[in-house]
């Protein structure tokens, strides 16, 4: 081997700002905020505020390698924290307000954070925690002074002051930057602990075209939260290549999305399906429609054709699913159109992009493994274990001793995929929601798909519960549209014609379907709330 005679300048997540502060230090940063006026800045002014907090995160006393936790929402202070905690070699932990308060405290202790910073709204949250938080000397409320309550810092009075510009330091590529804990639906939270290069090279990847697909004159709303896996990385991506970038705070109701989309011209967003799922009904109850809205990218579960049909044939938008997890920063698949798919039809390539969640991404390799170790053919058809490896997936969870992934780098995700000859993935279940009758195997999520198409329909859970003879058998439990008129025969007569007989949900019942912290649907309550449902019948 003969070394390379090229400079080996690190990846750093400072520089990502920088570049945008120089390059397009004019491009808008919007975001509303929790009971202020709107705020309007752009890169320039972003670079200043980080290097301002930064200079403040060291008065404090954070050093290289300390952690610092926020339970923040996506706002601008949050984005500043982004940006000036990983800068000077600490590293932000982006605690889940939607975890339960044991969980909370548990990734908080976990993480050994000094410091922490939330948004005002959960003030009466921190004040019930602060006991139970071991580690945390300082507490900075994410206000100005005004408005900022008890005994805590105001965010705005603590970086008043400071200067301007900051001589971010050359770090290790591999240094940790942010501490990401998986949503903890059984067990103890798993932190995930994302690097410098892991978090660049993955904003790399993710404005690319066959992902996100930015460029300097869109305008990038992410509506997947800072605190779950860095929102998709689009904080990153966005100012990479110069994208205008719209953040909502907390205010994921369809009046306030449409407002921004509206207002500020937005062009891109994200988010999971129940956002969506609300957001379509309020357009459908008001006659509106997203005038400048283009791709609006789904994740988190597995998106109803139904939705994407909605937006595509009503509204002119196109939907774009994305798998990935934690664990893997979070992209793995983005399901965006390829010539090979155009070259079958337009109806063809939608059917593609609705039904997989994504295909093959430089940077992510992907492995279907079936039970006896071998790789499944690309066939789109042969299931089993999916595997990743690449350059953002994790090595090992953070304070364990042993591997998560396998010598040969492999980790397994706890899906169940196919993949096809052309790179696209279709998850057809988790491992552990995969329903086993009478020796076959039945796809929950391909039941949820086609039931959350029937009309009045607001969300669709299917799990497998005991059944006497079969082992297990599906059960569908539908959460209806407000003053919708659904009926269980009505919704099996919609299954019907669409479904192999065989399928059949054993029983529809009609409840409110629990979510996860990420907005995820939880199977684990369902089952636990539904296991004897089908002993009786």
């Amino acid at each position: 081997m003969i070394p390379g005679l090229m400079q080996t300048t690190p990846l750093l997540i400072s520089g990502i700002l920088t570049y945008a502060a120089q390059a397009h230090g004019s491009r808008e940063v919007v975001s509303k905020r929790i009971d202020e006026p709107l705020w309007r800045s752009d890169y320039a002014g972003l670079a200043r505020h980080a290097a301002q907090a930064a200079h403040a995160l060291r008065r404090l006393g954070v050093e290289p390698g300390d952690r610092v936790t926020s339970l923040a929402w996506n706002t601008h202070r949050h984005l500043e924290l982004f940006y000036a905690a990983p800068g000077i070699g600490a590293v932000l932990h982006t605690a889940n307000p939607r975890l339960s308060d044991e969980q909370i405290v548990y990734t908080i202790n976990h993480a050994e954070s000094s410091v922490l910073f939330f948004e005002r709204n959960f003030a009466a949250l921190v004040e019930r925690l602060a006991p139970q938080l071991t580690t945390v000397k300082t507490f900075v409320m994410l206000s100005d002074a005004e408005r900022t309550q008890g005994d805590a810092f105001s965010y705005e009075t603590l970086i008043a002051g400071e200067p301007e510009t900051v001589d971010w330091p050359l770090l290790d590529e591999n240094a940790g930057a942010f501490l990401c804990y998986t949503s903890g639906t059984t067990g103890d939270p798993k932190g995930v602990l994302y690097s410098h290069r892991a978090v660049v090279l993955h904003a790399m990847a993710g404005g690319l075209n066959s992902a996100f697909g930015f460029t300097a004159f869109d305008v990038a709303m992410p509506c997947s939260s800072l605190y779950h896996a860095t929102a998709w990385g689009v904080p990153f991506s966005a100012p990479l290549c110069g994208a205008k970038l719209v953040l909502p705070a907390d205010k994921m109701d369809g009046a306030s999305l449409h407002e921004l989309i509206e207002t500020e011209g937005v062009t891109f967003t994200g988010g999971v399906p129940t956002i969506w799922t609300m957001y379509l009904d309020w357009l459908e109850k008001t006659g509106r429609t997203p005038e400048t809205l283009k791709r609006v990218v789904i994740g988190g579960s597995a998106v109803p054709r139904a939705m994407a049909e909605a937006f595509k044939r009503r509204h002119g938008v196109q939907v774009l699913q994305i798998w990935g997890m934690t664990e893997t920063c979070p992209i793995g698949v983005v399901a965006t159109p390829t010539p090979a798919l155009a070259a079958l039809g337009e109806e063809a390539m939608d059917e593609a992009i609705w039904t997989r969640q994504g295909r093959l991404q430089f940077g992510i390799e992907l492995r279907i493994e079936t039970e006896d170790g071998q790789e499944a053919p690309w066939d789109g058809e042969t299931s089993g274990a999916l595997l990743v490896r690449g350059p953002w997936v994790v090595r090992r969870y953070f304070r364990k001793d042993e591997d998560a992934a396998r010598a040969d780098g492999w980790f397994d995700t706890g899906d169940i995929a196919t993949l096809d000859a052309n790179g696209f993935m279709r998850i057809t279940d988790r491992q552990k929601d995969v329903i086993k009758s009478g020796g076959e195997w039945i796809s929950s999520i391909d039941l949820e798909n086609v039931a959350a198409g029937c009309p009045g329909v607001k969300v669709a859970a299917v799990v497998g519960v005991p059944h006497p003879k079969w082992e297990e058998r599906p059960l569908l439990v539908i959460e209806a549209h407000d003053g919708a008129d659904v009926s269980k025969a009505a919704v099996l007569d919609y299954l019907a014609p669409r479904i192999v007989k065989w399928w059949t949900p054993d029983d529809v019942v009609f409840a409110t379907v629990p979510l996860t912290a990420t907005g995820k649907i939880d199977k684990k309550v369902l089952r636990e709330a539904w296991r004897e449902h089908l002993s009786g019948l």
